[in-house]
């Protein structure tokens, strides 16, 4: 009898662990010369179908190479060609804590595709399910989401935002440049909260979202991963804390 009065017990300790698993899901739109509004990088990282060698996922300091090399996160899976779309996902798991990091690379000129499902899993839409070893991830519980590309806003419209869907209430960072302005319309209809974007021209990189992210799980206040991710700006490109705090922003 003892035993079976142990077994709801243990069932609702291990569901109280999985609900305070933190989920990341990383939007990356590579980095392409071709299809992009932006000014031409080398040929070699601006390639939006080589995922290897892109500015903003294969080079020293794109989301995928970043992370990898980070002494806080551990890469745990690659997954090369996920979709017609996607030609590479990379899950990390960190070191310390319960906490899930899934960055998907979209082809260059699927920057429009990438920003559409962004949109969708900000507002609590996806439908995107994966399994990691014994454990399955549900994308769509994913607290933190982040899009890391040139604003591809600047070049099209999105016909119809996804709207907030079961109250979900996400947190977002937009690594493009002059995110607040061409963002804020879709973050609004998603019920959104931009917790860091930006407020002009700026070079998308990954030691930004890394130093934001490690505030975000210390729980820190939004003031204080704002100080963190213009610190790591500022640190990468010798540009100033004060311009990389007046770059960067938090809220409304």
């Amino acid at each position: 009898m003892k035993k079976l009065l142990l077994i709801p017990f243990l069932l609702c300790f291990i569901s109280s662990l999985n609900a305070e698993t933190k989920i990341i899901h990383v939007f990356v739109a590579l980095c392409d010369n071709d299809s992009q509004g932006i000014v031409p990088v080398p040929k070699k990282i601006g390639n939006g179908n080589d995922p290897d060698n892109n500015l903003y996922w294969g080079c020293g300091y794109g989301v995928r190479t970043f992370f990898k090399n980070s002494a806080e996160w551990k890469l745990i899976s690659k997954r090369k060609a996920v979709s017609s779309i996607i030609l590479e996902r990379c899950i990390f798991k960190h070191i310390t804590q319960d906490a899930y990091l899934v960055a998907d690379a979209y082809k260059g000129d699927k920057i429009k595709k990438c920003n559409e499902d962004f949109f969708r899993s900000a507002s609590g839409n996806s439908t995107d399910t994966l399994m990691v070893k014994d454990r399955t991830i549900d994308l769509n519980q994913a607290q933190l989401v982040s899009y890391v590309g040139h604003d591809g806003l600047m070049d099209f419209t999105i016909d119809e935002y996804p709207q907030q869907k079961n109250k979900a209430q996400k947190e977002v960072i937009i690594l493009a440049c002059t995110s607040k302005i061409y963002y804020r319309e879709g973050l609004k209809a998603a019920g959104a909260y931009p917790l860091l974007w930006t407020t002009n021209l700026m070079c998308p990189e990954a030691y930004t979202l890394k130093a934001a992210i490690d505030g975000w799980l210390l729980k820190e206040s939004n003031q204080q991963i704002h100080q963190r991710a213009a610190e790591a700006y500022h640190q990468y490109l010798k540009c100033g804390i004060n311009g990389a705090k007046k770059l960067l922003t938090t809220g409304w």
